[in-house]
């Protein structure tokens, strides 16, 4: 048996006006995911367990099967050991965002014009070496996504993540450590705007000492594989023993090569693989950006270039199960994440279920499910 999981970060969503009143699940053009959908089961999934903060990393943590309640320390850790970042105890690890402020102090973009991978090396490169030193370090990530290690008196803070305040007046740090940490991103303004990028500051946020975490080979008695190009995912993949697959053509991006992620997961999935997790970023990038056409091409796009040819060439490897859900809504018009249960599908090719939508609408009606034990449910370990 080969297991898939799918996710479209950030997919689900509210009605949309511009969507003659749908949302981006109901106005696409998706027959394969319709197809599984008539002929697999459909619900949904509390992936947010209720209190924890509606991000990525508890999410994606819910959908490897390991309770956020239980092992979530923070998002920014996780993203430290996709960086190869073993954190000693008395280091904290913070979310270090290339941003662009306004001179009216709003968030313009908190993803500082998703700047180039490279070019954004050399900014952290040069933080390191004005602004680093007695336990500060800077690391570079990808485009605008990076990290500060800090000494553990910094945890103390409370943060606002930059994309919950996109468009809308800076919500400072606040807490014992907020001093250092509104000074190191003052004092950031000078070396990040001689680059010439869109972004003019970092943004510190997110930030936890690394949590210890089974290996997914000991909880679930399955090799894993998984393609992302977001730290966060590759993290959890990284705590978790879970191989990361490389491919130069994931951007996180709405450019990123769907083509690319089906063909990571048959190959692995060919080579021995029992379980392959394809994480594409592009629906959650289009509703932190409000752009109603890309999240619905973003949702054609798996369906085209994903489900498509996946489908018929798991066929071929064998019977398989796929389980497909999103880590969280990112409503188009909040532009941001909400903690609302979201729908997810199950479908056994060999066992037909009851049939469904896939839509947020379709699933309204039912209870939501821990989405953590969506991982056990799909691998037949309950």
């Amino acid at each position: 048996m080969k297991y898939v999981v799918c996710v479209p970060d950030g997919c689900a969503d509210e009605p949309v006006d511009a969507l003659g009143g749908l949302t981006p699940l109901q106005a696409a053009n998706t027959p394969v995911l319709d197809a599984l959908a008539a002929r697999g089961e459909v619900g949904r999934a509390a992936v947010i367990p209720t209190g924890m903060p509606p991000g990525s990393d508890v999410g994606n943590m819910s959908i490897f099967g390991y309770d956020p309640a239980v092992y979530h320390t923070g998002r920014a850790p996780i993203e430290a050991a996709a960086l190869g970042l073993k954190l000693r105890p008395d280091q904290v690890a913070y979310r270090c965002n290339l941003v662009t402020v306004g001179e009216d102090g709003t968030m313009v973009d908190f993803a500082g014009g998703h700047p180039d991978t490279a070019a954004a090396a050399e900014v952290l490169k040069a933080l390191d070496a004005e602004l680093g030193g007695d336990g500060v370090e800077f690391h570079p990530g990808v485009q605008y996504r990076h990290i500060l290690v800090a000494p553990a008196d910094w945890v103390d803070a409370e943060c606002t993540p930059p994309h919950d305040i996109s468009d809308k007046p800076l919500v400072l740090p606040t807490g014992a450590a907020a001093p250092q940490l509104i000074d190191l991103m003052a004092r950031s303004r000078d070396v990040v705007s001689r680059f010439g990028l869109a972004a003019n500051q970092v943004w510190l946020w997110g930030q936890g000492f690394q949590p210890q975490m089974p290996s997914f080979e000991a909880t679930y008695g399955l090799d894993a594989a998984l393609v992302t190009a977001v730290d966060l995912v590759r993290g959890l993949g990284v705590l978790t023993g879970v191989e990361v697959i490389d491919l130069e053509g994931a951007t996180g991006w709405f450019d990123t090569d769907y083509e690319g992620k089906r063909d990571c997961a048959l190959d692995a999935l060919a080579d021995g693989a029992d379980v392959f997790i394809i994480h594409v970023e592009a629906t959650d990038e289009a509703g932190h950006a409000g752009n109603v056409e890309e999240k619905v091409r973003a949702l054609e796009n798996w369906d085209r270039r994903i489900l498509a040819d996946l489908i018929p060439s798991l066929d071929k490897l064998g019977p398989w199960r796929l389980l497909l859900l999103p880590d969280h809504a990112t409503p188009l018009r909040l532009k941001t994440h909400t903690p609302d249960p979201v729908p997810y599908l199950l479908v056994d090719s060999a066992v037909d279920g009851p049939g469904g939508t896939y839509t947020e609408a379709g699933v309204a009606a039912l209870d939501a499910v821990p989405g953590h034990e969506l991982m056990a449910r799909l691998l037949q370990r309950t």
